[in-house]
């Protein structure tokens, strides 16, 4: 029997891209759910069963930020890829702290989107090096099955991302793990994006998860070679 193909959501209020993005990604074998504003991107993001979330910025109703966040805040963990016309930094940033896992800037070339997408789905794929279903360091609980942190028996709102980022780091405790590693097992990219961007997910990890993030005690910092989980 044939896998079932990946499911994405695309929420875009402009018509002819969301139905150019649509029909690509058909093509291309994924089963697409569209939809034109941020209430129904909301809705929809909240009761489906998603592989890949791509979300407009600019949107009718809410924002994509709105939106975003909101999923999150719900314990929703899947890959966010937020489309959007602004180039300035903050706006990105800002994205990605309300729990993105990636952006593309409008125009961009359709390649580059799939390979985004597929790059967001190889690393949402659950890993079989981790054994057991659940880790426990301190007083945070990881479980896999459910992609569901919890510290001090409270659920702790992390992106699919961070929580892609902390599993690796469980799966490789103890080891030295230099940022162009980090960017290449779980961004998935050779280059791009630039080394920073590890840093500040890690900076979100350890506010989530340290009791003093200044004074980490998973999450090593060891200066010019990378991170180290202690966990």
């Amino acid at each position: 029997m044939a896998d079932s193909p990946s499911r994405i959501l695309l929420v875009e209020d402009e018509a002819g891209v969301r139905i150019t993005l649509r029909d690509r990604l058909v093509a291309e074998g994924y089963e697409v759910t569209a939809v034109a504003n941020g209430d129904d991107g909301s809705e929809a993001g909240l009761n489906g069963q998603f592989d890949v979330i791509l979300l407009d910025v600019m949107l009718p109703g809410k924002s994509g930020f709105d939106v975003c966040r909101d999923l999150r805040q719900a314990g929703v963990n899947t890959p966010v890829l937020m489309l959007t016309a602004r180039g300035q930094t903050v706006d990105k940033v800002l994205g990605l702290k309300l729990g993105a896992d990636d952006y593309v800037t409008k125009p961009f070339e359709m390649i580059e989107l799939l390979a985004r997408v597929e790059a967001l789905l190889r690393r949402n794929v659950a890993s079989p090096a981790v054994a057991g279903s659940a880790y426990q360091f301190g007083d945070v609980r990881v479980d896999f099955r459910r992609t569901l942190v919890t510290r001090g028996g409270e659920a702790v709102a992390v992106s699919a991302k961070e929580f892609q980022l902390l599993r690796y780091f469980i799966e490789n405790r103890d080891e030295t793990l230099s940022r162009e590693v980090l960017l290449q097992e779980v961004w998935g990219y050779d280059s791009t994006p630039s080394t920073r961007t590890v840093d500040v997910h890690v900076a979100w990890l350890r506010q989530k998860l340290e009791e003093d993030q200044r004074k980490p005690k998973w999450i090593v910092t060891l200066h010019g070679m990378g991170y180290k989980f202690m966990g």
